[in-house]
């Protein structure tokens, strides 16, 4: 199991920007690069869904809700997955996860996003 530390969540108001990271202070650089990384949005009494992923290789992908306004990166020599959020839409509250997976697996604690009208 992969231990990942989200922060980065809060109040942003609509149109307004967030940047989460997640780290993964226990990997070695050799592994980190081999995961795919992703982060995976869940409303209230909803499933979570993949929002943007980034492969081993580098390639990203996003949902068409986000594609344009969020950008995932990593970090690789701080071992840490970002994901910037701008131009943010007033869907209320929602916990937003990273996940890490390879030869281990692991999520992260969730960080609570509220974006205001």
């Amino acid at each position: 199991q992969v231990q990942l530390e989200e922060s980065g969540g809060g109040l942003v108001q609509s149109g307004g920007s967030l940047r989460l990271s997640c780290r993964a202070p226990r990997l070695i650089t050799s592994t980190f690069w081999s995961m795919v990384m992703g982060w995976y949005r869940q409303g209230p009494g909803k499933a979570r869904e993949l929002v943007a992923s980034i492969n081993i290789g580098g390639t990203t992908e996003y949902a068409d809700s986000v594609r344009s306004r969020f950008t995932i990166s990593r970090d690789s020599s701080r071992k840490i997955l970002f994901l910037q959020m701008n131009d943010r839409e007033p869907e209320g509250t929602a916990v937003d996860y990273c996940r890490f997976e390879g030869r281990e697996s692991g999520w992260g604690q969730g960080a609570q996003v509220t974006v205001a009208a």
